[in-house]
């Protein structure tokens, strides 16, 4: 796929940029290099190959999920200065 100056142009209307024709023809320049490189890989053979989530194979190492600390949440319902339900009751902010 090749731009011409119109579509570039057009593509800078769209997008809401004003260039001149020089950048145009720059980016006329560009674009289509971009688009020479996608069909390059679109034209490799990648039948058999499996998708990779990442360049290179690496693994997170995970812990355990176990509790470490103790409950100590009805110790700390006890110095609230107001609960009810277990749950904190606070003054309210908004009406």
């Amino acid at each position: 796929m090749s731009l011409s100056l119109d579509d570039v142009n057009r593509i800078a209307k769209l997008a809401r940029i004003r260039v001149n024709e020089t950048e145009a023809a720059g980016y006329q320049t560009q674009l289509n290099g971009i688009f020479g490189l996608i069909e390059a890989m679109q034209a490799v053979d990648t039948a058999g190959v499996q998708p990779m989530a990442h360049g290179q194979e690496v693994f997170q190492r995970l812990r355990a999920d176990v509790v470490t600390e103790p409950n100590r949440r009805d110790a700390f319902l006890a110095v609230a200065p107001q609960t009810e339900a277990g749950l904190y009751l606070v003054p309210k902010v908004i009406e």
